[in-house]
């Protein structure tokens, strides 16, 4: 049986597991935590839960990558609106059998990250039950006043990027992706971002959050889709675009800018990792995938959805 112990020192323990703060930031001891506002910032806030069964599982999660997974997910989430990660409130729901190590686990997997993106854990709650581990994370994150990248803001006549490679990710690349934080802000410097998000539902669905939003249409080809060599060289050409399109959770940023800014990127590429481009966007609604021969076909939204 796992050993016993008490929510107060499961806080202690991740007290002095966190860096110090800053002497402006009340964090984890009191009531709340105090955030002073950031002249001429504005707040940017998100928040995910994750639950074992749905979006890990153990094996082959371990509970250190469940916890890094659950704070990942939200600096994807700053990342894609070109932001800056602060702080984040960090709520657990335990399962009681598991014991005092495997909670330390969890949060360790999530300090650990914390820490490479310079974010403050600031509090949080905890509680223990019969059921699996549930996380949740709130994020605080910052971006100069009216500069985050919306996913409204498409032109007719951008053209659509991608980072990094898509497919594959279900086995494991899930837990161990890297949060784009740091070629948002790169990209963000280099040209002028219109629209932006990452990709956690998969290409063909968030693609069509940003044309919803935007009230544009899309054409992306086929033949540009950069496939992950995560995903099997075993399966059909068809087989292996269908799972670059709609697996998820690669967590890498799709984004338009204008055809100049787009050709400057394909000619000096700021980034370390590739970057892809993979159509335009267009003044009629709807999105489509061209094939090799030029055909066209409607992009069906496929992807991860939640069935509530």
């Amino acid at each position: 049986m796992a050993a016993a112990f008490n929510e107060f020192e499961l806080i202690d323990w991740i007290q002095s597991r966190c860096p110090v703060p800053p002497h402006d930031l009340l964090s984890i001891g009191d009531d709340t935590a105090v955030v002073p506002p950031q002249p001429g910032r504005e707040l940017l806030l998100a928040t995910d839960m994750l639950m074992e069964g749905t979006h890990f599982t153990f094996p082959p999660a371990t509970p250190e990558l469940a916890g890094r997974k659950a704070l990942a997910v939200n600096l994807s989430d700053i990342a894609a609106m070109a932001g800056e990660p602060h702080s984040a409130l960090v709520s657990l729901a335990l399962p009681r059998s598991r014991g005092a190590d495997f909670a330390k686990a969890v949060m360790q997997g999530l300090i650990d990250l914390a820490k490479e993106y310079r974010t403050e854990v600031i509090g949080g709650d905890t509680n223990s039950w019969e059921g699996p581990l549930v996380i949740n994370v709130a994020l605080l994150g910052t971006a100069p006043q009216t500069k985050s990248i919306m996913r409204s803001s498409a032109h007719a006549g951008d053209w659509i990027f991608v980072t990094g490679e898509l497919g594959g990710s279900l086995a494991s690349h899930h837990l161990t992706f890297t949060p784009r934080v740091r070629e948002a802000a790169i990209l963000k410097e280099t040209v002028s971002l219109h629209a932006m998000i990452d990709i956690s539902d998969g290409l063909a669905s968030d693609l069509q959050h940003i044309l919803t939003e935007s009230g544009m249409g899309a054409v992306i080809r086929s033949q540009q889709i950069p496939i992950s060599q995560r995903v099997s060289s075993e399966l059909s050409a068809a087989e292996r675009l269908q799972k670059a399109v709609s697996d998820g959770e690669d967590f890498e940023l799709l984004f338009t800018v204008s055809p100049e800014e787009g050709q400057r990127l394909l000619e000096q590429n700021p980034l370390a990792i590739p970057l892809t481009h993979l159509g335009e966007i267009t003044s009629e609604e709807g999105a489509f995938l061209e094939k090799e021969d030029g055909s066209l076909i409607p992009l069906e939204r496929t992807g991860w959805q939640h069935q509530l």
